[in-house]
C-alpha cells in the first residue's frame, strides 16, 4: 500500500520490450537506501516489483495488462517518473489509501496558472469519473491530490509549488496522458451495495446509504 506522497523523481535508463511486456530499468537514489528483491515500488502510481537492483538503479517487469491499462507503455529512455516505496507500518499517512492498481488513464485538457497554484483539468472516461467527488481524493501518476471540481466530462485539481517541484506533474503539457487511481472506498461501497441488495435472504440487513450513515461509515 502507498499514500501518494512521491519520495523521489527517477529516470528511465533502459526499456527492454517483449512481445506484450517490458522490463524497465530506472535510476534512483533515495528509495534504494533499504531496497530488497521483491519490494513494491510505485512508478507513476503503478505498483511494480523490484526484480534487480544495485546502488543507483533498479529493474521491474511490466506485464501486458499493466501496459494496456496505464501510461507506462508511453515511457522512453530518459523519461522522468514519480517513485514511492510501499508504506512502512510506522510511517506517516500523508496522502490517502493508494493501492498502486491503476483504474485507467486521463488526458490533460487544460493547464491554468492561478497566483502560486496551477490548475490541471483532466478528461477521462465515465467509468472513472463516477467515483470522483469534489474535495475527494484521486491519485494522478501516483500523486495524492484533492479534487477541486468534477463534471460528467472531466475533473480539475489545483497544484501547489512544492508538488510541481517534487513530482513530474510540472513536466506535463496539454494532451499528455496520466495514470489515474480512484479512491478505493467508493468502489468497495458500490460492490457491497450491489451484492447485498441482490441477496434474497430476509435475515441479512441490507446495506443502504442509511445503513452506512447509521454505522458511521460515511
Amino acid at each position: 500500500m502507498f499514500t501518494g506522497i512521491v519520495e523521489e523523481i527517477g529516470k528511465i535508463k533502459r526499456i527492454q520490450k517483449g512481445a506484450k511486456s517490458a522490463i524497465l530499468t530506472i535510476s534512483a537514489n533515495e528509495i534504494l537506501e533499504d531496497v530488497n528483491l521483491g519490494d513494491s515500488i510505485a512508478v507513476n502510481g503503478v505498483c511494480l516489483t523490484v526484480t534487480d537492483y544495485d546502488k543507483n538503479q533498479f529493474s521491474v517487469d511490466v506485464m501486458h495488462e499493466t501496459l494496456d491499462r496505464s501510461s507506462l507503455g508511453k515511457l522512453y529512455s530518459g523519461s522522468r517518473v514519480n517513485l514511492e516505496r510501499a508504506m512502512s507500518i510506522n510511517g506517516r499517512f500523508g496522502g490517502h489509501i493508494v493501492s498502486g492498481h491503476i483504474d485507467g488513464i486521463g488526458r490533460i485538457s487544460g493547464i491554468k496558472t492561478d497566483d502560486n497554484a496551477v490548475w490541471y483539468t483532466i478528461e477521462t472516461k465515465s467509468k472513472i469519473l463516477k467515483y470522483i467527488i469534489e474535495k475527494g481524493s484521486i491519485a494522478i501518476d501516483g500523486i495524492s491530490l484533492t479534487v477541486a471540481n468534477v463534471n460528467d466530462k472531466d475533473f480539475s485539481v489545483s497544484i501547489i509549488p512544492h508538488t510541481l517541484s517534487n513530482t513530474i506533474l510540472g513536466d506535463k503539457k496539454i494532451g499528455d496522458v496520466v495514470n489515474l487511481e480512484n479512491d478505493c472506498i467508493g468502489k468497495y461501497v458500490e460492490r457491497m451495495l450491489a451484492f447485498n441488495n441482490n441477496d434474497e435472504s430476509e435475515e441479512k440487513e441490507k446495506i443502504t446509504l442509511d445503513f452506512l450513515l447509521s454505522k458511521g461509515i460515511i
